[in-house]
């Protein structure tokens, strides 16, 4: 009978241990973080996307699931996940940004205006505590660079030393 107790339990219970879920970023809406931003100020971080976009996709399931990535980001930023393509207007600054309809797939201003115009998908986009665009990253990010980059923006290292001097220095926790 203690044998399979040990199977039923103890053995289910180190295979949990061992495999733990994947933790999730809380994402909000960029209005969300604007308000939260008023009273207790972080940098933003926003991962712009559109649905039909493959690598936004994998981006999701590999970068955004590892729980290094996901505890820094979750304890350092306001997290938005804003679609490039969504139909709400958004209001920032006292302007509002509507969606664009242009050919079969239209885009919203507010993409535009946070990738400078350059509407490549993943994009991520840093603003700083005073809420203006610090740093935009186009393209799909691997967790390493990614785990680099949302260390470089939050402690503001980008003030006072370059990438290369700071990617020598950086202990990854990967």
């Amino acid at each position: 009978m203690k044998h399979i107790f040990f199977y039923l339990f103890i053995i289910p219970a180190f295979l949990f241990a061992a495999n733990p879920e994947p933790k999730e970023i809380n994402w909000i809406t960029f209005e969300q973080a604007i308000a939260l931003n008023k009273t207790n100020p972080k940098p933003i971080i926003v991962d712009v996307y559109t649905d039909w976009c493959h690598w936004c996709k994998v981006m999701d399931k590999e970068t955004y699931t590892n729980t290094t990535i996901t505890d820094y980001i979750n304890q350092n930023y306001y997290a938005v996940k804003f679609d490039a393509e969504q139909k709400e207007p958004i209001t920032f600054n006292g302007q509002t940004f509507k969606y664009i309809t242009s050919g079969r797939r239209g885009h919203h201003e507010f993409a535009e205006v946070i990738l400078k115009g350059q509407l490549s998908y993943p994009s991520t986009v840093f603003f700083n505590k005073e809420e203006k665009v610090v740093y935009v990253a186009p393209g799909y990010l691997k967790k390493p660079v990614m785990e680099k980059l949302i260390n470089f923006m939050h402690q503001e290292v980008y003030l006072t030393k370059d990438w290369d001097t700071f990617e020598q220095g950086f202990k990854s926790k990967l």
